[in-house]
């Protein structure tokens, strides 16, 4: 593997660093699940996707490779989000629409980081990429981890014993 130049490998914001091409920026943890198989896998989808990229940006594999890997972080965000807004409002969450606010909010600022780095050329950077794992860490954290208990409450399963339409259809989408 091509080490990339110090600066691209340390890129800091203010908060902390990038971490080097050989640690994905976000290694999945059990604080991250949130004890739903369906929605653990999708989260663990958009996880890899966000390792995808920054390997990516690190190795310099070239625009044209991080700007796929980024639509097809918006496209699977927006069908992830899909999913949960679908069982929250199915299954009557009572902060069903706070949270698809937060959802609206985030697919915006997602659409804005597309808009900039596929239409106005800009680069993908070390602080982009610390802002997606930032939004989607703390997005499971704080706002997944409360619709869990409501949607195991009403009859969601915690696992499944085979992989969902979704894994499915993903899986020979992305290939």
């Amino acid at each position: 593997m091509m080490n990339a130049p110090a600066h691209a490998v340390h890129a800091k914001t203010a908060d902390a660093p990038v971490p080097h091409a050989h640690a994905p920026l976000i290694a999945w943890t059990p604080e991250l699940s949130v004890g739903i198989e369906e929605i653990d896998s999708q989260h663990k989808t958009l996880v890899d996707l966000l390792n995808q990229l920054h390997v990516a940006i690190v190795e310099r594999h070239g625009a044209r490779d991080a700007a796929e890997i980024l639509e097809r972080l918006v496209d699977y965000t927006r069908i992830h989000f899909a999913v949960e807004e679908a069982l929250m409002r199915m299954l009557d969450y009572p902060d069903y629409e706070a949270h698809k606010a937060e959802h609206e909010e985030l697919v915006e600022q997602v659409y804005q980081l597309r808009h900039k780095v596929m239409v106005e050329g800009k680069p993908i950077t070390g602080e982009l990429l610390f802002f997606l794992k930032r939004w989607l860490t703390e997005h499971i954290l704080a706002s997944d981890q409360k619709y869990a208990p409501h949607l195991l409450s009403r009859g969601v399963r915690a696992q499944y014993a085979k992989p969902s339409w979704l894994q499915r259809l993903w899986a020979r989408s992305s290939h």
